[in-house]
C-alpha cells in the first residue's frame, strides 16, 4: 500500500487552536486525519444529515449531535467530517463555544469555503484557522514515488499521482494505466466532480462545468471563457466580468491555478488545472463527451499522450517555483511562449522549456538557444535524458529526472530544518 505523508499540510496543522480542512473532494483530506492525526472523538455526518460517531460506532440525529457538542469539546480534540450537512445553527453554536477545546471541521464543498472562509459576515472568521488540501506537493510525490520508479516514468507518474485517488491502483506504465483509468472509470471521475457542486444549483453547476471543459481546450483567459459561455447561452452578456466569481471560487478550492501574465500593460491572468487527471478528464468530454458516448479506447490513448507532455510542464514548473521560492508566471510577447517562466519580486528570475520526446534534434536545440537566450537570468531545459539530445545546449541548464529528485529532496530537507 503507497502512503504519502504530506508532511507539508501536517505541519500547517500543527499547534492549538481550531482548524478547518477545505479543498475538493477526493484530495486526501479524511485519509490525512485519520492517520496522521491525534484525535478523541471522529464524527461524520451523511447526506441524510445522520451523524456517524466513527470512533465509539453508532450513529445519532443532528439535533443530538448539536446538543451534544459542547460535551465533546470537553473530552479532547473532536473531528467533524463533511460538517456543512449539518443544519445551520451548527455554525452559531461553533461561534458561541469558540476557543474551547480542539476541534477540526472538514468540508468538501465550494459554497461552504466560499461562505465560511471569505465571507466578511461568517461566524467563523479569525475562529478557525483554514487549511487548503489540494493535490499532493509535486516534492513529496516524487521522493516519495522515487522508492519504486526512475527516470521518464518517474515523472509522469508524479505529474498524475499528485492526484491522491490514483495512487492505489496505479501499475506502470502511466500512460497505459491512464488509457484503461479512463476508458473504464471516466463516469466516476464526472460524478466525483458533480459532487463538488452539490450544494449549488443546477444553471451554476453548467456554468462550473463549461468553465473547466474550456480551460482543458485550450482557452485560458477569462476572454475567452466568456466568449466560450455566451456561445452556449449560459451567460447573458459577452462580458469577463461575470466570470470573475465562478474563478475566483474554483480558485480559492484549488481546481484552478492562476497565473498573472507579464508583458501587457493592464492586468491580465492566466488560467489552468491544478490537477491533470481533471485536465485530461474535461479535454475528453469536450472533444469526445467519452462518459456520455461510447469512445474507442485508441481515442482515450491518443488523448493521453498528447496530454502526458504537457503535465510535465506544469508539474516541474510548479516544482521548481516551489524550490526557489518563486512565482510562475505567463509571458505574452509576439511569436514567444515559454514553457516555464518564473519571476522573484520584480523580474524574471528562471525561464526553461520541456522537450519531452524521444529525440530533439540539432536544429530544435539551436532554435531553444536563440528563444531563452532572449532573457538574462537562469535558462533551463527539462529532458528525460540526456541521451535524447544531438546537441547538448550552451549557456543553458539540463535538467532530468535523476536532477529533479535531487532538487525535490534538499528543498523538504530545508523545509523540514525550519
Amino acid at each position: 500500500m503507497r502512503i504519502i505523508q504530506r508532511r507539508i499540510e501536517l505541519k500547517a496543522l500543527e499547534g492549538q487552536g481550531w482548524k478547518m480542512l477545505y479543498g475538493r473532494r477526493k484530495t486526501g483530506k479524511t485519509f490525512l486525519v485519520q492517520n496522521f492525526l491525534d484525535y478523541d472523538e471522529f464524527f461524520f455526518v451523511g447526506r441524510d444529515g445522520v451523524v456517524y460517531d466513527r470512533t465509539n460506532g453508532g450513529t445519532m440525529t443532528s439535533a443530538e449531535f448539536i446538543n451534544l457538542f459542547p460535551r465533546f469539546l470537553k473530552r479532547g480534540r473532536v473531528v467533524v467530517d463533511e460538517f456543512h450537512r449539518l443544519p445551520s445553527r451548527f455554525l452559531d453554536v461553533l461561534h458561541a463555544y469558540s476557543g474551547r477545546g480542539e476541534l477540526i471541521l472538514v468540508t468538501s464543498t465550494l459554497w461552504l469555503s466560499r461562505r465560511v472562509l471569505l465571507s466578511k459576515e461568517s461566524p467563523l472568521l479569525g475562529i478557525v484557522t483554514p487549511v487548503r488540501v489540494g493535490l499532493i506537493d509535486e516534492r513529496e510525490i516524487l521522493v516519495e514515488l522515487s522508492r519504486e520508479l526512475g527516470g521518464r516514468e518517474l515523472v509522469e507518474a508524479s505529474a498524475y499521482l499528485r492526484e491522491p485517488l490514483l495512487i492505489q491502483p496505479y501499475r506502470p506504465s502511466l500512460r497505459e494505466f491512464l488509457t484503461d483509468y479512463l476508458f473504464s472509470a471516466g463516469l466516476m471521475i464526472r460524478e466525483l466532480i458533480g459532487e463538488t457542486f452539490t450544494e449549488e444549483v443546477k444553471e451554476l453547476t453548467a456554468v462550473y462545468e463549461v468553465i473547466m471543459k474550456g480551460i482543458a481546450d485550450g482557452k485560458r483567459t477569462s476572454t475567452e471563457l466568456s466568449s466560450l459561455l455566451y456561445s452556449r447561452g449560459l451567460i447573458e452578456k459577452d462580458n469577463p466580468g461575470v466570470l470573475q466569481r465562478y474563478l475566483l471560487i474554483l480558485t480559492d478550492m484549488g481546481i484552478l491555478r492562476k497565473l498573472p501574465v507579464t508583458g501587457k500593460r493592464r492586468r491580465k491572468f492566466s488560467y489552468q488545472h491544478s490537477s491533470p487527471l481533471l485536465d485530461l478528464h474535461f479535454y475528453l468530454e469536450e472533444k469526445y463527451a467519452y462518459t456520455e458516448l461510447e469512445t474507442p479506447r485508441e481515442f482515450i490513448a491518443r488523448a493521453v499522450n498528447e496530454k502526458v507532455p504537457k503535465a510535465v510542464e506544469g508539474f516541474v514548473e510548479s516544482l521548481l517555483s516551489k524550490v526557489y521560492g518563486l512565482r510562475p508566471v505567463r509571458i505574452e510577447k509576439p511569436k514567444l511562449e515559454l514553457d516555464i517562466a518564473l519571476q522573484g519580486f520584480n523580474r524574471l528570475e528562471l525561464v526553461g522549456e520541456v522537450k519531452w520526446k524521444k529525440r530533439v534534434k540539432r536544429e530544435e536545440v539551436r532554435r531553444l538557444e536563440d528563444r531563452l537566450g532572449k532573457f538574462k537570468c537562469r535558462r533551463v531545459l527539462i529532458v528525460p535524458s540526456e541521451d535524447v539530445l544531438e546537441k547538448k545546449p550552451e549557456d543553458i541548464e539540463v535538467l532530468t529526472p535523476e536532477e529533479l529528485l535531487e532538487l525535490a529532496r534538499e528543498s523538504l530537507k530545508n523545509m523540514e530544518r525550519k
